[in-house]
């Protein structure tokens, strides 16, 4: 069985979730703090229901398959495939009323991420991959209406100079993280903050060139790792390594942008 066989299931997996979230956009839910006295790091009743969905339809139709999840941690890490979930990536733009958030679902292959999609139910537009290919759905106004999908293609960029940078706060960095950041920040032609998920998936679209971040998990990267890579794009840790184990990140549409921001960020 391929990755490619699981794209009408992830498919039910995005419109599950989104059934379950969009009532609790822009209403008056409340968020409960997880960090225990760190930097405010909510949840909400939206996550945990729709990760339960989620992980439901997993169990029901691949028992033998693993699921990593953000509120419900870790079942079946051993197996070959695991489902790597974020309900929703982005709770403090969710919380905001600012529709930058989306649900990230991605799979692995013994560790290795082979399809991710991240599904964005508000403006009803899915981005998705399997690290040789990647694509656009918009959902149109009707529910149950979808356009036909495009492809997805990252846009040259040779230099740092000509660069739109993105990253979801420069709070993320630490007192050693910054500097470097700050460092490729100061030679991009644009930076822009508050993206979320949907920095990496305007990357894989063309629109933007590069995006840094630190601290990530494995559910805050895995699904977008297809999705970049299946548009051509590059991402890995600051040190070159592998993403799928989250922590600090840098994804780039061109190798030469991608170069350049490893060396400063090493610096």
């Amino acid at each position: 069985m391929t990755a490619i066989d699981f794209s009408g299931f992830v498919d039910r997996l995005a419109q599950i979730s989104a059934e379950v979230i969009l009532p609790f956009f822009r209403s008056a839910i409340g968020a409960e703090d997880k960090s225990r006295g760190g930097a405010f790091d909510p949840v909400t009743e939206a996550d945990r229901a729709a990760e339960v969905a989620m992980r439901r339809l997993i169990a029901q139709t691949f028992p033998a398959h693993g699921v990593i999840g953000e509120e419900y941690g870790v079942e079946r890490a051993e197996a070959d495939y695991v489902w790597v979930l974020d309900p929703i990536d982005g709770t403090k733009a969710f919380i905001s009323g600012l529709p930058t958030w989306g649900t990230l679902i991605g799979l692995t292959h013994r560790g290795r991420p082979v399809y991710g999609m991240m599904s964005q139910p508000f403006t009803r537009e899915r981005y998705f991959g399997d690290g040789v290919s990647a694509g656009w759905r918009g959902l149109g106004l009707a529910r149950n209406e979808s356009a036909a999908s495009r492809s997805l293609r990252v846009r040259p960029c040779p230099s740092l100079g000509e660069a739109t940078l993105m990253t979801t706060s420069p709070q993320m960095f630490d007192e050693t993280e910054a500097p470097g950041f700050r460092r490729v920040e100061e030679r991009t032609r644009l930076a822009r903050y508050g993206a979320d998920c949907y920095g990496y998936c305007a990357l894989a679209g063309g629109f933007v060139d590069l995006v840094i971040e630190a601290g990530l998990k494995p559910h805050d990267i895995v699904a977008l790792v297809p999705i970049i890579e299946g548009a051509g794009g590059i991402v890995t840790t600051w040190d070159g390594g592998d993403p799928s184990r989250g922590g600090r990140i840098v994804a780039a549409g061109d190798r030469r942008v991608h170069e350049q921001a490893l060396e400063l960020l090493a610096v």
